[in-house]
């Protein structure tokens, strides 16, 4: 039997810094963009809510496709907010569960929130 060491997550860093330290660079616009776009459909944010709510920071798709569309259309969203960068998935048997990494939310919030600057 061989024992496989254990890899630590990875740490998502900020795509870009707060929108009032500096222009973005175009590059840094394009990431956050895809990001943008991807929460801008409101089935695709209540999905993403959904995940990042639920208890134990992940949830099954059994448990997150209430969301007033068929199932074949929630799986295209989680698609969309995978590619985006925003949900990381693990299939375990028949079912697929979905994360939102910390760092993640954490970036997004550094990107909005900045620090008010002075006069």
């Amino acid at each position: 039997m061989k024992v496989l060491p254990l890899l630590e997550p990875d740490v998502v860093a900020a795509c870009c810094p707060p929108l009032n330290e500096r222009p973005m660079s175009a590059e840094e616009a394009e990431v956050a963009a895809k990001m943008f776009k991807a929460l801008g459909d409101p089935v695709r944010l209540r999905l993403f809510s959904a995940v990042a709510s639920h208890e134990g920071g992940e949830a099954c798709v059994c448990d997150i496709s209430d969301v007033g569309v068929s199932q074949p259309t929630v799986s295209h969203h989680l698609k969309k907010l995978k590619e985006a960068g925003l949900l990381s998935s693990e299939r375990r048997g028949t079912w697929v569960y979905y994360r939102v990494e910390p760092s993640v939310l954490a970036a997004m919030g550094a990107l909005l929130a900045g620090t008010p600057k002075t006069a």
